[in-house]
């Protein structure tokens, strides 16, 4: 759907997708240009959700949840607590991107599913660029999350989509492996 810029339209109202890869590889550069393509869009990013640092797995099988409740909760970072409720409106079409967006429980409730694939320097540079100080120390911590999840969801398999994160800032454009 996305990968040829030229064929791509506008999703129709009740439209989801899961755009997930590894930190740093361009989920969400991707979910701010579809978002901006068409501003009818809903953007949710797991990172407004992730409990904290250990949080991968929880956030990953809250997606089904949000999927059908259309309701979602923000974690407060600065106070490593829950925060405040969220609705979704059920008339427009909705993104989730993140680390770990893309499951076995999640895939069969959207109509689109987007793996961003980028080789692990340029992914630790670009994260470590993007967070700096506040994700360096928890950078080793955070990759065996997704080892883990991606071994037991193999998240990429389920995925539509392979797009190239070297060029998704610049989507749309033909960047489909």
């Amino acid at each position: 759907m996305f990968a040829n810029a030229e064929s791509c339209v506008a999703p129709s109202k009740h439209w989801r997708c899961l755009i997930d890869g590894r930190s740093g590889s361009g989920k969400t550069e991707l979910g701010r240009a579809i978002a901006a393509r068409w501003p009818e869009i809903q953007l949710l990013k797991l990172d407004d959700f992730y409990p904290g640092w250990d949080g991968l797995d929880v956030a990953s099988a809250t997606v089904p949840h949000i999927l059908n409740t259309l309701r979602w909760q923000e974690w407060n970072w600065v106070t490593d607590k829950p925060g405040p409720w969220h609705e979704l409106d059920g008339d427009r079409p909705i993104v989730i991107e993140g680390v770990g967006a893309l499951s076995r429980a999640s895939a069969p409730l959207v109509d689109h599913t987007i793996w961003v694939e980028l080789d692990d320097a340029a992914r630790k540079q670009r994260a470590l660029k993007r967070d700096g100080d506040t994700y360096a120390p928890h950078w080793e911590r955070w990759a065996q999350q997704e080892l883990r999840f991606i071994a037991r969801e193999n998240p990429k398999a389920l995925a539509a989509e392979i797009l190239d994160g070297n060029v998704t800032a610049s989507w749309p454009s033909s960047n489909a492996e």
